[in-house]
């Protein structure tokens, strides 16, 4: 049987990751002490990864498949093929920043008051080719982790750390003086992998299925019913991928009518809905939307 070789990251995306594809349909299941997890699909073998190695890992051949952050893709300059953008993070859907942050009362401005500074980041060869491209001269040195405390305590001048709101970085009395770069997770294949029929087929299922999870995430299901003589108006206050549907009760002067909306829409359309007559309105999540 053939069998591919899927990357999860491990660490701050794992949690969030693996519930991504439970929604799609993977049960995947970590071992303890163990860097092989378990999955519920005899042609799906995984590996836990450190984000920052999973592009590498993908283009060499040793994994078919995987997940890792755009900015890593950037950072080692790795030959994989994106397969497509999933826009998740370990705590919301929304895409992550790397910023580039100083203290509150620093005199830096602006990327271009860097020239001579010194700067401590994760991110140190896009940082440079970043810096270079702008013809700003700066010493960009690598960090271990505690980004934010090196510029706190003022070993370096600035700091280029990732963020998804900013507020642990106002939390810490610094300041963000501009975005370097925005990322999401990206689904990378190995390119001889996406050339096997068997893969690519395989590697697009998932694909499919995991933009579909993303996607039912900011969708929710309408259901209620509406008295026949207020259609139009109820109709009216639906938005729906073409029309909402629309089936007769037995009760010949009530309606039954059905439709997906954005999640963030339910709030104030429930309270207009009811005042045009609907009744017994449910809302019910979805699972995947293609």
């Amino acid at each position: 049987m053939q069998q591919l070789k899927l990357g999860i990251p491990k660490g701050s995306l794992e949690t969030s990751t693996i519930s991504l594809f439970k929604q799609a349909g993977w049960t995947i299941s970590p071992r303890s002490r163990n860097y092989f997890p378990s999955i519920n699909d005899p042609e799906i073998s995984c590996a836990l990864v450190r984000s920052q190695e999973m592009a590498p890992y993908v283009a060499n051949g040793t994994l078919d498949l995987g997940l890792t952050g755009h900015d890593w893709i950037l950072e080692t300059e790795s030959d994989v093929e994106e397969v497509c953008e999933l826009v998740y993070s370990k705590s919301s859907d929304q895409p992550c920043r790397w910023v580039l942050v100083v203290p509150k009362d620093s005199p830096i401005q602006s990327v271009e008051d860097l020239n001579g500074k010194k700067i401590a980041t994760e991110l140190v060869g896009f940082t440079q080719r970043y810096l270079q491209q702008r013809g700003i001269n700066a010493q960009v040195d690598f960090s271990w982790g505690a980004t934010e405390a090196k510029v706190v305590e003022g070993l370096v001048d600035a700091v280029v750390e990732i963020t998804e709101t900013g507020s642990t970085i106002k939390a810490h009395g610094l300041r963000i003086v501009c975005d370097i770069l925005h990322t999401e997770t990206r689904l990378i294949a190995n390119k001889a992998a996406m050339q096997d029929p068997w893969k690519r087929e395989k590697i697009e299922q998932i694909a499919m299925l995991l933009k579909a999870a993303l996607t039912a995430r900011q969708k929710v299901a309408l259901k209620m019913n509406a008295p026949a003589g207020r259609l139009s108006e109820i109709v009216a206050l639906l938005p729906s991928l073409h029309a909402p549907t629309v089936s007769h009760l037995f009760d010949q002067e009530w309606l039954a009518i059905e439709t997906v909306v954005d999640a963030g829409a339910v709030r104030d359309l429930l309270p207009r809905l009811k005042n045009a007559g609907a009744e017994g309105i449910l809302e019910y999540e979805l699972k995947k939307m293609i």
